[in-house]
Formats: C-alpha cells, sequence, structure tokens
C-alpha cells in the first residue's frame, strides 16, 4: 500500500496545524542552505521555501508518489529529490522536518548525526507526531493480534520509534545542541465520525500494516477497524487529541 498524496491531504487543514507552530521556531533569515526531512508532497516545503528569501531548499522523501505530487513545487531554489532520512549528506544551515522521523528507527543516534550535519550557528526544527498510545494506534495493534489477520501478518509488530519528550531533551543537550526547545502539544480536532479517524490512519498509521497484509484480507481488515473505533467513538462529532 504505497502513500496515497490525495488521502493524506485530505485532512491537511489539521495536519498543517504543528507545521504552523515549527515555523513559528525557525529563525528566518535569506540565503539559507536548507533541507527539509520526509517532504511528502511538498506544498509545505514551498510553504517553509516561501519565507526564506533567496535561499536553497531541498526536500527529500522515500515514497515516488508523493513526489510525484510534491514536482509541480519546484521552482529555481526549490528542488526534491528521493533519498531517506538516513541518506542525509552535505551541510545545511536549516534541517527542518515536520511529521517525519517518527518512521527512521534509533533516534539516539539519528538526532546527534542530524546536528553534525548544520553549519555554525545553524538550527534543527523537527515535528514528530506521538500519538501512539492514543486507540487509533492502539487499535491497529488489536485487530492485526486477530484472526485471520494474526497468521497473515506472519509475526510483524510494528515498532514505535518516538521517545518520550524528557529524552529527546537530554539526547539534543548531550550531542551540542544549543538555546533547546523541547515541547510537547496536543493539537484538538473535530472529527464527522469514528470513520474518519479510521480514514486519517488510512493515510500515515495503516499504511505498514495493510502493504503486508494479503490483499484479499484488505477489505476486512478496514471493516473490524472501523468497527472497533466506532465502539470507542461512538458518537458525532468525535473529538481527535492529536
Amino acid at each position: 500500500m504505497p502513500w496515497n498524496p490525495d488521502i493524506y491531504a485530505k485532512f491537511k487543514t489539521q495536519r498543517y496545524l504543528p507545521f504552523q507552530d515549527l515555523m513559528a521556531m525557525v529563525n528566518v533569515r535569506s540565503g539559507l542552505r536548507v533541507i527539509d526531512l520526509g517532504c511528502g508532497n511538498g506544498d509545505l516545503t514551498r510553504r517553509l521555501a516561501d519565507k526564506l528569501p533567496g535561499s536553497d531548499v531541498l526536500g527529500i522523501d522515500s515514497s515516488a508518489e508523493m513526489l510525484v505530487a510534491a514536482a509541480q513545487h519546484s521552482r529555481p531554489g526549490l528542488r526534491f529529490e528521493q533519498r531517506t532520512i538516513e541518506e542525509i549528506d552535505g551541510e545545511f544551515d536549516l534541517i527542518f522536518s515536520h511529521a517525519a522521523i517518527q518512521w527512521v528507527p534509533d533516534h539516539r543516534e539519528l538526532l546527534p548525526k542530524l546536528l553534525a550535519k548544520l553549519t555554525a550557528g545553524g538550527q534543527l526544527t523537527v515535528q514528530i507526531p506521538a500519538n501512539f498510545k492514543h486507540p487509533t494506534h492502539t487499535l491497529i495493534e488489536a485487530v492485526a493480534d486477530e484472526e485471520p489477520f494474526h497468521t497473515a501478518f506472519n509475526g510483524y509488530q510494528k515498532e514505535f520509534y518516538v521517545l518520550g519528550i524528557d529524552d529527546y531533551a537530554e539526547i539534543l543537550n548531550q550531542a551540542g545542541g544549543q538555546q533547546l526547545t523541547v515541547m510537547s502539544k496536543i493539537y484538538p480536532h473535530y472529527l464527522e465520525s469514528s470513520d474518519q479517524l479510521a480514514e486519517w490512519m488510512s493515510g500515515t498509521a495503516l499504511i505498514p500494516y495493510v502493504e503486508r497484509l494479503p490483499r484479499e484480507h484488505h477489505d476486512a481488515f478496514m471493516d473490524r477497524y472501523r468497527d472497533r473505533l466506532r465502539q470507542v467513538f461512538p458518537g458525532s462529532p468525535v473529538f481527535f487529541g492529536f
């Protein structure tokens, strides 16, 4: 199940709120060398580039589907490449990442590596979703553990890489980070129904599960997941604290 830019963008009003907070933390200067880790469909990378006049902005993503959508935003000073976050090389004045490094293992190794790629006075600005104890995530694991899905997954279990907020502060400090701002925030969203929660997750958290599940089980898996969500969130609207 590849990344689907259309499904991801359906909830962009909600998804982009953390980006706005993240952008407000960027030290805006002209002529920066910038990399956006996990640029997705490129929409937010374009907004980032628009805020940084005269800068050279590179957006990278591992998804070919997302990069097809991102290509429409290319212009002088803004380009996109297919590359994993672990493959970052070179030096940058700003390393930016919105809702991406949660897919990358070993943040205790990754964050010092990113800091080491900064020029003198450079800035690392990262936002990481941390909703993995919310029912939208725990019910995916619960359904995956039911039959016939448990057998079909052949032992697969999603590994979560996100650490605690205190851990990130300590990692950045030990790696030589300065003027640290490390914070956690809940964004309150109101969706029409629990089915919209399932649709939201189909654009992100469900992807590694569905891509490993034989196609003949896809519909049944999604139906059971929706049923479980309806039991937990029976009303309308549904409050989603993200």
